[in-house]
């Protein structure tokens, strides 16, 4: 039996800090941070036992931050094109290396690397880490590469805005002049010239702080200043250095990219580069954040990603519904979008970008997420992900330094998570230190994604919508309960989610249609029994009635029909 994957998305840096200083913007020797080795065989079994099957870890490669360690031969750093003092994971620095804040001893950094993966793998769990193809740190340099890689830029001809052959675009004659940068310059000031052009497509040498001014963009051969030309023939050198470092890593035994950005880069890229991967590694899997959603079924063609961000659609449309702001119907709608390819794409209610969903921004407690959860987890056998902290509801709500208040967890900061760090309890990672209601909503998470795995109908089974045979229901309300089937032609499960602030007593029509759908035939009478409420009490069922339920505010719950023919 297949199982659905459940990706538990960390940032090492955060995840294993135990330092409670929290000073806003922090020193790493004032606030500490997380290190490989506290990413222990202990916690690892706890995620593995908790339902999981992959981990995402982020920040893992060499990346711009405050922190000297010219000690090491690593390259000096300006603070003014570095966002906090840590610095944003996204901004690389030498993509053949990790990043020394993860070592406890330095000059042993991809040793301490390459020991997480192999604990990671004997958890029985999979390793996912982070392609970053569309742009470097400002100041990227390598001093990890291996023998005979050339450096991004080391052959450019810089007094060219644009060459098919260069790794970088230039703004020629220009130099760089950063706006409102957020942090002065620590000793030398950073100079750039001639300014090459920003990550976020700022073809300009004045970029602001609104812009990602930390990174450079790269060259894939597409000239946008002259319409989007594209020169894809010869093979852009672009092209061939991002090939060579998907294979360095793939080789470290790492089981999947997900590919930041991957929409900024061009599609034929990615259709000439993961065959190519996947001739030497044909289990490795690749997943794009991506934001487009007309671009969504080119980028699957041909099997070229296996998955897809599905954030402007199912997760957009969650998040509306959970806050009210839109009927529960829209997610039939949501789903209509993406059907032939729902089964791609990944379903998530948080990760780094987004707002916690315990935030003062978004739910304000984690207890009313679970609505939303039961639906992302059960729709389909796509996988799913949950951000570490989102199953202890993790707020996000601290100031940390270049991260405001603004409920996302800082991916630039030194710091550490209160939840986690209770969790964490000193390397114990047990529950000794968290509040009741953290423990139920973690046991919630965890016996959610259990069944989801345990269940056939769930992992691999089909998808029935009740919205529209409920519809002009008048005991089912369609503004917020949502309910659906979900069957492999053997087992039949009714999930049902309130995202209603009261208790909704409810009727469920289903329509003998969905039983010729799941090819079953007319079984009769039969039993339903609660799956996630532990106290729940078995209801009558029958082929050929409704269904009278009680739905908790803000939850659900996942019923399985014994038939009496059993």
């Amino acid at each position: 039996m297949n199982r659905k994957l459940f990706i538990y998305q960390l940032l090492p840096r955060l995840f294993g800090n135990n330092t409670a200083t929290n000073k806003i913007n922090g020193s790493i020797e004032e606030n500490g941070t997380g290190k490989f080795n506290d990413i222990s065989d202990t916690v690892l079994q706890k995620i593995k036992a908790d339902g999981y099957t992959h981990i995402w870890y982020i920040g893992l490669l060499a990346h711009a931050s405050t922190t000297d360690y010219t000690a090491y031969g690593l390259p000096h750093e300006y603070s003014e094109i570095i966002k906090g003092k840590a610095g944003s994971p996204y901004a690389v620095r030498d993509y053949y290396d990790v990043d020394p804040d993860l070592a406890v001893n330095v000059p042993d950094r991809m040793e301490e690397f390459a020991a997480l993966i192999q604990r990671t793998h004997a958890a029985g769990l999979k390793v996912i880490i982070d392609n970053i193809p569309n742009h470097v740190a400002r100041n990227y340099r390598s001093t990890n590469k291996p023998e005979g890689i050339k450096d991004f830029g080391e052959e450019d001809d810089s007094s060219m805005a644009f060459s098919p052959q260069n790794n970088f675009y230039y703004i020629p004659g220009q130099p760089l002049e950063i706006q409102l940068s957020l942090q002065k310059p620590s000793g030398t000031p950073y100079s750039e010239y001639p300014a090459k052009a920003t990550g976020n497509d700022c073809f300009s040498h004045k970029p602001t702080h609104y812009d990602w001014y930390e990174t450079v963009k790269l060259n894939y051969g597409i000239d946008y200043l002259n319409g989007k030309e594209t020169h894809f023939n010869p093979t852009p050198d672009t092209w061939k250095k991002m090939r060579n470092i998907l294979l360095f890593w793939a080789e470290k035994d790492i089981d999947g990219f997900r590919c930041d950005m991957a929409e900024m880069v061009p599609l034929a890229f990615w259709k000439w580069v993961i065959p190519q991967v996947k001739a030497k590694f044909p289990e490795i899997i690749f997943l794009a954040e991506i934001y487009n959603p007309s671009a969504y079924r080119n980028f699957l063609a041909d099997n070229t990603f296996d998955y897809l961000y599905d954030k402007v659609g199912l997760y957009d449309t969650l998040r509306d519904v959970s806050c009210g702001y839109r009927p529960s119907s829209d997610i039939t709608f949501a789903l209509n979008d993406v059907g032939d390819i729902q089964h791609k794409m990944l379903n998530f209610m948080e990760n780094h970008d987004e707002q916690r969903l315990a935030s003062d921004f978004f739910l304000k407690e984690g207890d009313k997420g679970k609505a939303a959860m039961i639906v992302s987890c059960c729709i389909n056998t796509n996988p799913v992900m949950v951000y570490a902290g989102q199953e202890l509801g993790e707020r996000g709500m601290d100031e940390e330094g270049f991260s405001g208040k603004d409920g996302r967890t800082t991916i630039f900061d030194y710091w550490s998570v209160e939840s986690l760090r209770r969790w964490n309890n000193n390397g114990r990672w047990d529950d000794e230190l968290l509040t009741a209601q953290e423990k139920e909503l973690k046991e919630f998470y965890r016996q959610l994604i259990i069944v989801c795995n345990r269940e056939a109908a769930l992992a691999n089974g089909l998808f029935y919508d009740l919205m529209p045979a409920n519809y002009e229901n008048e005991e089912f309300d369609s503004t917020r309960l949502f309910a659906f089937l979900r069957s492999d032609k053997k087992d039949l499960l009714l999930v049902a989610a309130n995202f209603d602030s009261k208790v909704q007593e409810c009727t469920i029509q289903i329509p003998q249609h969905a039983y010729s759908f799941f090819e079953m035939r007319d079984r009769g009478e039969g039993v339903l029994k609660p799956l996630l409420n532990k106290d729940g009490k078995e209801l009558a069922f029958s082929t050929g009635s409704s269904l009278r339920i009680s739905l908790h505010p803000y939850s659900g719950e996942i019923y399985k029909v014994s038939f009496s023919d059993n």
